[in-house]
């Protein structure tokens, strides 16, 4: 009997890594097909002889003939067609790499490709691309290629914004989003959200990808949103509740934290003295080496919530970390945020503490706009 579960185990495994190496081929040839249909048409439009009788019903012939091939309709050439101007780098990838040398010589790629045609912006697509000669951040193909599906494509060529765009391209490797995730993290304005740092230089960085975290302050962000909760805030009525729901939606959550969080106790228990105390969230930051000790207030700042804060880091210095540990962090999220009343309260108190804002939910884009001007303006 233990030999046949054996087998039944094996088979099953085989099957599951195998099944999940095909979709990976299936997807990575996809966006390859995709990006090369986009280079035949910019090809065709800027080469081709009969260019001219065409003109901008291109799309609208192609679409015609073409309409026998599955995905290939009038939308999905000029994405494909903005495909190939957004990531030009793709080309040189295809024709250098030595697993893919039979497949670029069936697709006719020449000798040199991957230079856009100067000026040439695409038309009727929602989003543009600036002209490529201008792109300063380049993601590297083999990464659009294995790490990245169609389907993020599709959301990322809609980001006209190159910073932009080059962020999201990270942070979605980096931290394997769904193109659901993705979604979610666009609409919620994370990376204006992310740009609020007291570090101006932190998102050319991010977006280059030349350095990680150095300190504490590069991990927090100015305000926080919690939107994927599905909640009023008048469903929220003590800080046990928010709570819940962040842990009931923690993978969300850790993805709103940041890269690095790695999540260690809920109301963990300390004893100071004669007496227990809880702290709300307790995590782990992977990358910095250090607790990050969470406390969830669901009303507005109150001077007196910092203090409490504050008595648990000291007592992490001082009975819970590790030799290899740095010093712990501390943040206190709070609904409501007066900045003058954070500035005197905690001055003179640990520099690696933090008050900060969350929002469940989201406001309009032209509200949340005026929140980051206003942000902007402080720093």
């Amino acid at each position: 009997m233990d030999n046949f579960n054996s087998l039944i185990s094996r088979i099953t495994e085989t099957h599951i890594s195998l099944q999940s190496q095909a979709i990976n081929s299936i997807n990575q040839l996809l966006t390859i097909r995709n990006w090369v249909i986009g280079y035949y048409i910019v090809e065709f439009e800027q080469h081709g002889e009969d260019r001219a009788e065409y003109g901008q019903r291109l799309m609208d012939a192609l679409s015609e003939k073409l309409k026998h091939i599955k995905g290939v309709d009038r939308r999905s050439l000029f994405r494909f067609r903005m495909f190939y101007l957004t990531y030009p780098q793709i080309g040189n990838y295809l024709l250098q790499s030595k697993s893919l040398d039979s497949l670029s010589k069936k697709i006719q790629l020449p000798a040199k490709v991957g230079t856009a045609p100067p000026l040439f912006s695409p038309h009727e697509i929602v989003g543009t691309v600036s002209p490529l000669s201008v792109r300063t951040i380049l993601l590297p193909p083999d990464k659009i290629i294995n790490k990245i599906s169609w389907s993020h494509i599709e959301l990322l060529l809609n980001i006209s914004d190159e910073t932009k765009r080059s962020f999201y391209e990270v942070e979605c490797i980096k931290a394997t989003w769904s193109v659901r995730e993705l979604e979610r993290q666009i609409a919620s304005l994370y990376f204006e959200r992310s740009g609020l740092s007291t570090n101006p230089q932190k998102m050319s960085e991010l977006a280059n990808q030349n350095t990680v975290p150095q300190h504490p302050a590069d991990i927090i962000k100015n305000i926080y949103a919690f939107d994927f909760l599905d909640l009023h805030a008048r469903e929220v009525v003590k800080e046990s509740d928010l709570e819940t729901a962040l842990l009931d939606h923690l993978h969300n959550f850790i993805l709103e934290l940041g890269n690095g969080f790695c999540f260690e106790a809920r109301q963990k228990r300390i004893l100071i003295g004669e007496t227990y105390y809880f702290i709300d969230l307790v995590f782990y930051h992977r990358i910095l080496k250090c607790h990050v000790l969470i406390e969830l207030k669901i009303g507005a700042f109150e001077h007196g919530d910092i203090g409490q804060l504050n008595t648990y880091l000291n007592y992490f210095k001082e009975e819970i970390i590790e030799a290899t540990d740095n010093q712990p962090v501390g943040i206190l999220l709070v609904a409501e945020k007066d900045h003058a009343l954070v500035k005197y309260a905690t001055a003179g108190m640990d520099k690696h503490l933090f008050v900060q804002q969350y929002l469940i939910n989201l406001p309009a884009k032209d509200l949340l706009e005026k929140y980051i001007e206003t942000e902007l303006r402080k720093l």
